[in-house]
This record gives structure tokens, sequence and C-alpha cells, in this order.
């Protein structure tokens, strides 16, 4: 987490931090090298910023569109951020599921949103601290960002059935229930609660893994400054993300969010896509999802479980 701010007790945090987990550019001793290596970089910072800021600025224009006009805008303007950025990405896994879906992955960098919403966009779930960051808090906002509160429990029924409510109109919402980023070497436990959302709505979860190679070089963790990770980035030669899309797991065959978390843990914890070809493409969606266009370091789920009707246990 950035600054000073303390972390309840009932926050879910990973062990990964900036010095001991994220990856840092290999030392390059002929000078001819570092400089070449320095150029390379500047101009893939650059190039995705100036990215970000085009897709900022047509934004509202954006509005004006038919709706799968503009989710397929916004497609390919997600794929172009990350390719200016230098990031590599191969998709594997392409379900035919259609419809409402709660989409949720391992949170390793501020990179998965863009990667995930590509391929399966929804509205995103991010922490409300998001809605006030200059520029991007107005874009999430506009994209329809489900924003959590992370100061307290109470506001968690009222976040589980705005996401009902999305998933049962037939959209879907993008969740990272570890609560917090990882470094990618591990997966964190996934906290139950999103999940009622899916139970409450009768509908499929879509487990997502992301992997990076190499492994750490684009962790986002702890307090790690978001203009560090950007350089990491792309100073990282042949940086490669690798999305894995497994089958979906239909909510109505578990009995609780909590057995249903655990399926969706399972399944993102495995590193190769079971019984499923490699499609190197993204997985087609419905023009019905409204993509988020939202960009957080980490969201920050509840613990353990709250129903959309029921007190938090």
């Amino acid at each position: 987490m950035n600054g000073t701010t303390a972390l309840s007790p009932w926050l879910p945090t990973a062990p990964c931090t900036p010095g001991h987990c994220a990856a840092h550019p290999e030392t390059v001793h002929r000078a001819g090298a570092a400089a070449a290596g320095a150029v390379r970089a500047s101009v893939r910072l650059t190039a995705g910023l100036l990215t970000v800021l085009v897709g900022v600025l047509l934004a509202p224009a954006s509005g004006l569109l038919p709706a799968a006009t503009r989710l397929a805008l916004v497609r390919h303007w997600l794929r172009a951020v990350v390719r200016a950025f230098g990031v590599r990405v191969r998709y594997e896994g392409a379900p035919d599921a259609t419809g409402p879906l709660l989409v949720v992955a391992n949170h390793v960098s501020w990179l998965d949103i863009p990667l995930i919403a590509a391929a399966l966009p929804g509205r995103m779930v991010a922490k409300a601290e998001v809605r006030r960051w200059p520029v991007l808090g107005t874009l999430a906002a506009l994209g329809g960002t489900l924003f959590i509160d992370r100061d307290g429990l109470r506001t968690l029924p009222g976040t589980v059935r705005a996401m009902t409510a999305v998933l049962a109109g037939g959209g879907r919402v993008i969740v990272f229930p570890e609560g917090s980023t990882w470094c990618g070497r591990a997966v964190g436990r996934f906290r139950p609660a999103a999940f009622q959302a899916a139970l409450d709505a009768g509908c499929a979860v879509q487990p997502v893994r992301i992997d990076y190679r190499p492994t750490d070089a684009a962790a986002y963790v702890g307090d790690d400054p978001l203009a560090a990770s950007l350089w990491r980035v792309v100073t990282t030669r042949r940086l490669t993300a690798v999305v894995r899309v497994p089958e979906p797991l239909p909510g109505l065959r578990y009995p609780d969010r909590r057995a249903l978390a655990a399926a969706a843990e399972r399944a993102v914890a495995q590193r190769a896509v079971p019984q499923r070809a490699v499609a190197q493409r993204a997985v087609a969606s419905d023009s019905a999802n409204l993509p988020s266009l939202s960009v957080h370091q980490r969201s920050r789920s509840r613990p353990a479980s709250a129903s959309s009707s029921r007190t938090p246990a």
C-alpha cells in the first residue's frame, strides 16, 4: 500500500515487498549498451503514457458511439497501451462462455487491469482511493468502476449487491479476490465475499491466471511507487505476460461462497490450462459488457464473507 495509512487487522496483505520481490533491470556494464537501453526504455515510457493520454482525451467522445463500437475501440486501446510499454502478451484458452460472468484473477501488477479488460471486458472493482486519483480517477468512474471503501465492513454488503445487480443484468464484473498484489511466485488466499454475488445472480465464475516472464519484473507490491514500477517494466527486455483462461466454474454447483472461492483459487493456482487448446487471441465478448478503464494498484476486498443480504461473518 502506498503512503502511511495504517491497515486494519482484517485487511488482506501480502508478504511481498519491492526490495525482495520486484525484479530490477540487469546491470549493464558497457556505457554504450546502457545508453541504448535507457533510450529504448524512455521511448517505451513516452509511447505508453501518450497512448494512455489519447484514451483519456477521447473517452468523452467515445460515449457517442454505439456500445459495440465503443467496446471494440476500448479493447484495441488497452492492447495498444500494453504493447506501447514494451510488454508481449500471450493468451491461452478461449472459453465460449457468454453472458454474465464474475471474472476473478490473481493480482501481480497494474498491468493486470488492461490485460484482463482487453480479453474479458467488464466493470472493475477497485479501492475507493482510485476515485480521487488525477485523471485516472475520473476515467475509472466514467468506466463504471465499482469502488470499495476498505475502511469499514459495513459497506461490503452494498458492494456485493451492486456486483449482483451488474451480473443479474447480463454484465461482467472483474475482481482480484486476493485483496492485494503479490509478486507472482505464489497466489494469495481468495476472499469469499465477492463470490456471493455470483451465487446471488446465479452466474458462472471465470478464473484467470496471469504470469509474467521474467517472474517479478512487472510486480507492483507493497509501498512500491508507480513510477518505479513503470520504469522496471519499460527497462525489462522481452517482458511477456501470459494470460491463461481455463473453463468457467458453474456457480450453482457449489454450496456456498467459501467453496466457490476455494475452487476458483485452485483453478487460478494451476500453471497450465487443462484440456484446452492454446489460442493466442483475446476472448470474444458481447457488447452488453461495459469495460472499466480504471488502473489501480490493488483491490481490497473484505476478509471472509458478506452476503448481499446478511451481516458479514
